[in-house]
């Protein structure tokens, strides 16, 4: 058992919040209430004066690389990673080598996932190969555990062929993710066609690269009434389609990124290959869009894109050097930072982002505090700075190295079990 006192509670499913202790036995939370008593037998006995007490962190978009890539990261120091970053639950990524379009290899990541602490699930592929040509089989994948399909690091091409994915993942009642970028209009991809291209010297990633298909996608989510996650916005404009889209009652959701709601392209020339990323950083107005979607509800989740790579490749060239960067330590600073200390949210809703809505989204039994409910909890110091650099992660490619932040997590508490405790 584990009796956390005197902390700050903060139930972003059900917006109750207030000073209560928290009592956990085994994976389930019994008792929230005042002044509990210490019971008898074995019990921890955490004092949380000071601290904010939340549901754990649950990311829908990370890449743990392994199988395929174990030297940038695996599914073992990933998950050091999110617990660090007060993350209970994590959606891999299934870009792997061999990709998750088989139930062998969906086998092998959920297995890995079990021995971590955290609770890892995994999305299963759209198409075979990622290559677009035809669909996984996707009932097959629901049943043997895919959480969702996502062809994430590639678009799904071929509109007849992913209107049938939608309608079959509307039928298992899962997520469909999508990547939305047309490489047919792309030339240099993880830098905005823009400002940050023209210094380079190259025509860079457009806007409508995104746009084009994020309108596609969302006709097609009307359709089929699939539920459909728009992957990373990165532009205004594809803010303002997903809006469309829900007020017409669609079933569809958008991620923000840390990176996305926090940088703009300048960030290219201070930071070079640690500021390329799929799809690239653009403009203060888009950077502005995407907060004001998280704002009012438009955007409703906010997902890492954790995607490590290591130090050699990021030391290319940066036409050469690979897009991503990795997120899980850097997320809730970042929020605390840029969105509820200049007033764009309240830490409620920053929560609900984090934690609450990405749940839903994926059908998790996470996200909330309530009797009952998953002894998932983490304890946050709002008021502490945290510099980051000392990652868990195997990699260490983020422009955020250095920075300093408000908010950090002092533990992080996954089925009952403290699996991180800062320093």
């Amino acid at each position: 058992m584990i009796l956390i006192k005197n902390g700050y509670m903060i139930d972003p499913k059900s917006g109750r919040d207030g000073k209560y202790d928290i009592l956990t036995r085994e994976d389930r939370i019994v008792k929230i209430g005042k002044n509990l008593e210490t019971p008898k037998g074995r019990c921890s006995v955490i004092d949380a004066e000071g601290l904010l007490v939340a549901p754990g962190l649950v990311d829908v978009h990370v890449h743990f690389r392994d199988p395929g890539f174990p030297q940038k990261e695996d599914i073992s120091t990933g998950a050091l990673a999110a617990a660090k970053g007060g993350f209970t639950s994590v959606v891999m990524m299934a870009n792997t080598k061999p990709p998750v379009d088989n139930e062998e290899t969906l086998a092998y990541v959920l297995d890995r996932g079990k021995s971590t602490g955290i609770h890892v699930y995994a999305c299963a592929n759209v198409t075979m190969g990622m290559k677009g040509k035809s669909l996984t089989p996707m009932a097959r994948l629901a049943k043997a555990g895919a959480a969702g399909f996502s062809d994430d690091g590639v678009a799904v091409m071929d509109e007849t062929l992913l209107k049938k994915a939608m309608q079959e993942a509307a039928v298992l009642d899962v997520p469909i993710s999508l990547h939305e970028e047309d490489p047919a209009l792309i030339s240099q991809n993880g830098i905005h066609q823009g400002e940050a291209s023209a210094a380079l010297g190259i025509e860079g990633s457009p806007r409508e690269a995104e746009i084009t298909l994020a309108e596609r996608d969302l006709k097609l989510a009307l359709e089929t009434g699939a539920s459909v996650n728009l992957q990373h916005i990165s532009a205004a404009e594809t803010v303002e389609l997903l809006r469309r889209a829900k007020e017409k009652g669609t079933n569809v959701h958008g991620e923000a990124t840390p990176h996305h709601f926090t940088l703009t392209q300048e960030a290219v020339r201070e930071y070079g290959a640690m500021a390329k990323m799929n799809p690239p950083l653009r403009t203060r107005e888009d950077r502005m869009e995407i907060i004001r979607g998280l704002v009012d509800g438009t955007i409703d989740i906010i997902a890492t894109d954790h995607a490590p790579h290591t130090a050699a490749e990021k030391s290319l060239p940066i036409t050469q050097a690979p897009s991503g960067i990795i997120g899980l330590e850097t997320a809730l600073s970042l929020g605390i930072t840029q969105l509820v200390d200049k007033g764009y949210l309240t830490m409620c809703r920053l929560l609900r982002l984090m934690s609450t809505n990405p749940a839903a989204l994926y059908h998790m039994d996470a996200g909330y505090l309530e009797e009952g409910g998953p002894a998932d909890l983490i304890l946050i110091d709002t008021y502490a700075s945290v510099t980051p650099g000392d990652y868990a992660s195997r990699a260490s490619n983020s422009p955020f190295t250095g920075w300093s932040l408000q908010g950090k997590v002092m533990r992080t508490i996954a089925s009952g079990r403290e699996i991180y405790r800062a320093k």
